[in-house]
């Protein structure tokens, strides 16, 4: 088993930032790769970027290029989401998510998911 907690959440104004973290433990993978979702109230959730654990490639929605950056740090088994010049309509609840195939986009190709954290960017 993999448990996934995230922090770094909180209320924002339009133009800032925040950088989300998802710690790691339990059974830890060399392979694979973890990724952060979305879920805005009343939608759907949504794919926002992965990282490939064993090299640390990135794989970004597009919508999120630009202005967020996903990373990961081995030796602390966490993986970061920085998010610059956020938008009203970034907020949501994000997910970290980590599985065994790298750079996936799709929620159902990953076998752990941490709680969520809430991310609120107000106008």
């Amino acid at each position: 088993q993999v448990q996934l907690v995230e922090s770094g959440g909180g209320l924002v104004q339009a133009g800032g930032s925040l950088r989300l973290s998802c710690a790691a433990s339990g059974r830890t993978f060399s392979s694979g790769g973890m990724a952060w979702f979305r879920q805005a109230p009343g939608k759907e959730r949504d794919f926002v970027a992965a990282v490939s654990w064993s090299d640390g490639s990135t794989y970004y929605a597009d919508s999120m290029k630009g202005r967020f950056t996903i990373s990961r740090d081995k030796a602390k088994k966490t993986v970061y989401l920085q998010m610059n010049s956020l938008k009203p309509e970034d907020t949501a609840v994000y997910y970290c998510a980590a599985g065994f195939r790298m750079l996936a986009t799709r929620q159902g190709l990953y076998d752990y998911w941490g709680q969520g954290t809430q991310v609120t960017v107000s106008s």
